[in-house]
């Protein structure tokens, strides 16, 4: 990749970049999608040599004059915040057919997905010309609150764990839920970093809820809901009930239309059900997970602070197995190819898992605690799970790749005696 002139003073590079990097080179427009703030423009600049704005009046003017006109400037080329136009889109293949199919020669970047009205408005779905990546907020390795030295992916492909120490304290975990991954808040005090995502969510009641014809209160009453059920696969009647509107107050209809805006704001991001083998009905009658993009936008929205969170170890426990997942899902995409992907696991027996990782036609089991004291009991879930798994000759289950103790509180990355893997969240990378 050549170097460009766009490349923001004081941006620090993304996991995401290789990825993208190999994404460039095998199509000639690359969509970049994720959250608010979380990066993605910056991230594109890195890789462009011109831009167009479409946030910004005249360009977005333009573009719904004649959306060509946003793809005009020296390639790479960045569309940034292209949903704006969404005629953009069908733009951006034909540009890409007209080129001789040149690789690299476009990026769109986007916070939303489009609205059902607009998707009509795009008539091809880019296949062979746009590939999509999806962005997320700041990894712990990312921020520099992790080493990153036990390789998620070394794991999954057969290496070995190697013993490492780190010094990692449950007031550490406290910290990094509430600050959060947002570009925004590195090298600031932790006081300052706190107000990030306050104002986030803010920001979505403001705008994007009142542009989409809903309600700003009966939104922040949703999301509160969320935020006291963080890391559950929560019914939509309990957020309804939780919403505190009473009794009958809200429909599971209309909760369910807030929840799917909160979605494609990508504010929020399922966690789907898990359950071997690959064709299982099961993987879509399990509800899903619900998480927030970050864990510092339930901290937020739950009025909680570090020191309010080491006084309530069960929301806190919540809330970093909602900042393990970010990072699980931040590491799977730099993955390599298709079929990389994160799962929950739940029988009707009562066994739970945090989290499944798929990769390369393999999977691992990985539970979260807040300290290593409790590795016993996540390692017996990992071993029935292994267990259900191998013995299922329907299933012809493979071994997983590895079974694992994530840890806010530990100092030290080992194997166990029974094979299970105890790894401190400050060790853990892509």
């Amino acid at each position: 990749m050549q170097e460009n002139t766009l490349k923001p003073h004081g941006y620090r590079p993304r996991l995401i970049e290789g990825r993208l990097d190999s994404l460039m080179r095998g199509f000639g427009c690359v969509e970049i999608t994720g959250p608010k703030w979380c990066g993605k423009t910056w991230t594109g600049l890195s890789r462009s040599a011109s831009v167009s704005r479409l946030d910004m009046r005249a360009d977005r003017e333009a573009a719904l004059v004649d959306p060509t006109l946003a793809l005009l400037g020296d390639t790479p080329h960045l569309v940034d915040e292209w949903q704006e136009v969404p005629e953009v889109w069908d733009a951006a293949r034909r540009f890409v057919d007209e080129s001789g199919n040149r690789r690299g020669i476009l990026l769109l970047t986007g916070s939303t997905g489009l609205k059902k009205r607009d998707r009509e408005r795009v008539r091809h779905t880019g296949a062979g010309r746009i590939a999509r990546l999806a962005m997320r907020p700041m990894s712990l390795p990312e921020t520099g609150d992790s080493t990153g030295s036990v390789s998620l992916r070394a794991l999954m492909e057969g290496s070995p764990l190697i013993p490492a120490r780190t010094q990692g304290t449950v007031q550490d975990i406290a910290r990094w839920c509430c600050r959060g991954g947002w570009p925004a808040n590195l090298d600031v005090e932790d006081d300052v970093a706190m107000e990030t995502a306050g104002q986030y969510i803010q920001s979505v009641l403001d705008v994007n809820v009142v542009e989409d014809g809903r309600s700003p209160e009966l939104a922040l009453s949703l999301l509160r809901a969320l935020a006291m059920n963080a890391s559950q696969a929560v019914t939509l009647k309990t957020l309804a009930r939780d919403s505190g509107r009473g009794e009958g107050g809200v429909d599971t209809d209309t909760v369910a239309s807030y929840v799917d805006l909160f979605n494609r704001l990508k504010l929020t991001e399922d966690l789907r059900g898990w359950e071997p083998p690959m064709r299982s009905k099961a993987r879509v009658r399990v509800k899903p997970k619900r998480y927030f993009a970050d864990p510092s936008l339930a901290a937020a929205l739950l009025s909680a602070t570090p020191i309010a969170l080491l006084r309530d170890m069960q929301t806190l426990g919540l809330l970093f197995e909602s900042l393990v997942i970010r990072d699980l899902r931040v590491f799977v995409s730099t993955f390599p190819g298709m079929g990389n992907a994160v799962y929950y696991y739940r029988d009707d027996k009562g066994l739970e898992v945090d989290a499944i990782v798929e990769h390369a036609g393999r999977w691992a089991a990985i539970e979260v605690k807040l300290s290593d004291t409790k590795a016993d009991e996540a390692a017996d879930s990992l071993k029935r799970l292994r267990r259900k798994v191998i013995a299922n000759p329907a299933a012809r289950g493979d071994e997983p790749a590895f079974l694992a103790v994530v840890v806010g509180r530990g100092d030290l990355a080992y194997r166990r005696d029974d094979g299970v893997l105890v790894i401190p969240v400050s060790l853990l990378g892509a």
